[in-house]
C-alpha cells in the first residue's frame, strides 16, 4: 500500500513504501563465516568446557599391546595416563628448580598450578586449557618475572603440554583456535609488558604451532584410514553380496535344467498313460489329464521364475549337466592343469537325485579349483562315500610345497560362500577348514531319502 504526505499547498506527494523486511537483509559472506567462525569456537572452547571427559584406557587386544604377556598387558593399557603424569612430574620440576629462590612459597605455587593444568588433561581436557592459559597471568605476577614473560618456566612447559594433549583428545578445529588464543593473549602481554624483560612469546607460537601441526596431520591420517577401512568393508560386502547373488542365480539356473527335464517327462507319462490301458475309465482319464495340466503349469511358473534372475545374454547349455558320473573327466582336467589328484570311492555306488549329483559335482570341481589357484603343485584327493542316508564328499589337500615359478592367487571366499549356498539348498552340512599339516579340508554331506536311493 503507497503512503501519502500531505505538502503545503494542499497536494499531497507519494512516499517510498516501508518495507516490512528491512530489517532482516541479507548479511556479507564475511559476516557470516565470522558468526560461524565464532559458533565453532563457542562449540569446541566453552559450551561445556569443564565437562567430564575422563581419558580412555587403551585396548588389550591392540595391534602391539595384544603382543604382551597377559601380567604386562594389564598395565600397558594405562601407558597414556602414566605419559601424562610424567609430563607433569617435569612441569614441576622445571618449575622448582629455575626460580631464584627454591623452595620459596611463591616458586611452588609457581609450579604447581601448571603441573596441575597438565593433569587436568586427563579428566577435563578443554578445562585444562583454560586453567594453563587464565593462570599464565596470575603466575607471572607472583613468580619470578625475571625467567621469561609472559609465560615462566613451569607455564611455558605445561602450556605446551597442555596444547598438544587436549589436540589430540579433540579435533583440529579447537587446535586452531587454541593456538589463536594463546596468539593473542601473548601479544597483548607483550604490549604492556616493561622494556627490560625478554619475550617467550615467539618460542611458544612457534613451538605450539609445530605441534599443533603435527597433531593435526596425525589426526588428518588416521581420520582417512578410518574412511578407507570403512569403504573398503562396504565394498567387500557389496562384493560378497553380488557374488551370493550370482551363485544363487547360477543354482537356479541348474535347477531349471534338472526340474523343467523332470516336469517335462512327468507331463508326457500323463498323457500317454490313458492309451497304454485298454478302455480306461473315464476317472482315470480325468486324474492323468488333471496330472499333465498341473505339470505344464508348473513347468511354465518355473520358466517365467526363472526368467527374473536370468540375464539377457544368457544361453542354456546344449549338454545336460554334469553328475558325479562325469567326475572322472573333471579330474582328468585338472590332472592336465598340473594338479595331482586321486580318487577314492567307498560304499556301492548308486543313482542318486539328479541335484544331489549336479551339487556334489560343482562342490569338488570348485573345491580343485581353490586348489588350483591358492595351492599350486599341492596333491589332492577326492573322497566320495555312499551311505545309508545320503552322500558324503572330502576334498582335501596337502600343504603347497616351497614358493616356484607358479604363485598362490589371492581369494575372497566367494568359492567357499557358493558351496555353502548348494549345500545349504540340500539341507546338507558343511565343513571348511585348513588341515594341522597346512593344507586344506572341505567335509560335505549331502542327505538323500530312502525312498530316492531304492527308487534309484
Amino acid at each position: 500500500m503507497t503512503e501519502t504526505t500531505h505538502t503545503g499547498g494542499g497536494g499531497t506527494r507519494p512516499t517510498a513504501p516501508e518495507n516490512p523486511y528491512q530489517p532482516y537483509k541479507p548479511r556479507s559472506p564475511e559476516f557470516r563465516a565470522a558468526m560461524a567462525a565464532l559458533r565453532g569456537m563457542r562449540q569446541d572452547l566453552t559450551h561445556d568446557a569443564f565437562a567430564y571427559r575422563p581419558l580412555p584406557a587403551l585396548s588389550p587386544d591392540g595391534p602391539r599391546i595384544g603382543k604382551l604377556p597377559p601380567r604386562l598387558r594389564r598395565y600397558a593399557v594405562w601407558t597414556p595416563h602414566a605419559l601424562v603424569a610424567v609430563l607433569a612430574w617435569i612441569t614441576l620440576t622445571s618449575g622448582i628448580t629455575t626460580g631464584r629462590d627454591v623452595g620459596d612459597p611463591p616458586a611452588v605455587v609457581a609450579a604447581l598450578i601448571p603441573a596441575a593444568a597438565v593433569l587436568l588433561t586427563l579428566v577435563r581436557p578443554v578445562g585444562a586449557f583454560w586453567v594453563s592459559l587464565v593462570s599464565t597471568p596470575v603466575l607471572g605476577v607472583i613468580g619470578d618475572t625475571w625467567d621469561g614473560w609472559p609465560w615462566q618456566p613451569a607455564s611455558f612447559t605445561a602450556h605446551l603440554f597442555v596444547l598438544t594433549i587436549v589436540a589430540i583428545r579433540t579435533r583440529p578445529r579447537a587446535a586452531a583456535w587454541m593456538w589463536l588464543l594463546t596468539a593473542g593473549y601473548a601479544l597483548a602481554a607483550d604490549v604492556t609488558r616493561q622494556t627490560y624483560y625478554d619475550s617467550d612469546t615467539t618460542a611458544m607460537l612457534f613451538l605450539s604451532a609445530v605441534s599443533l601441526l603435527l597433531v593435526t596431520l596425525l589426526h588428518v591420517r588416521r581420520e582417512a584410514a578410518q574412511e578407507v577401512t570403512a569403504q573398503q568393508t562396504v565394498t567387500e560386502q557389496e562384493r560378497s553380496r553380488r557374488t551370493l547373488l550370482e551363485e544363487r542365480t547360477t543354482i537356479a539356473r541348474e535347477l531349471h535344467d534338472v526340474v523343467a527335464h523332470h516336469m517335462s517327462v512327468v507331463a508326457i507319462q500323463a498323457e500317454a498313460a490313458p492309451y497304454r490301458v485298454q478302455n480306461p475309465p473315464p476317472e482315470l482319464e480325468r486324474a492323468f489329464a488333471t496330472i499333465r495340466e498341473n505339470a505344464v503349469a508348473a513347468l511354465t511358473e518355473l520358466r517365467r521364475v526363472l526368467g527374473v534372475v536370468r540375464a539377457e545374454d544368457y544361453e542354456a547349455p546344449d549338454a545336460p549337466q554334469p553328475t558325479l558320473a562325469d567326475l572322472d573327466a573333471l579330474l582328468a582336467n585338472v590332472r592336465d592343469a598340473g594338479l595331482d589328484v586321486e580318487k577314492l570311492v567307498t560304499g556301492a555306488a548308486r543313482e542318486l537325485p539328479q541335484g544331489v549329483e549336479l551339487s556334489a559335482y560343482r562342490i569338488v570341481q570348485e573345491a580343485l579349483s581353490n586348489v588350483l589357484r591358492h595351492a599350486p603343485g599341492a596333491t589332492a584327493r577326492v573322497e566320495i562315500g555312499y551311505v545309508l542316508g545320503g552322500l558324503g564328499l572330502r576334498v582335501v589337500n596337502g600343504p603347497p610345497p616351497a614358493p616356484g615359478l607358479v604363485k598362490p592367487s589371492p581369494g575372497a571366499g566367494h568359492g567357499i560362500t557358493g558351496m555353502r549356498e548348494r549345500v545349504t539348498m540340500l539341507n546338507g552340512e558343511m565343513t571348511a577348514a585348513a588341515t594341522p599339516e597346512g593344507g586344506y579340508e572341505v567335509t560335505v554331506f549331502l542327505p538323500v531319502a530312502a525312498a530316492s536311493g531304492a527308487g534309484a
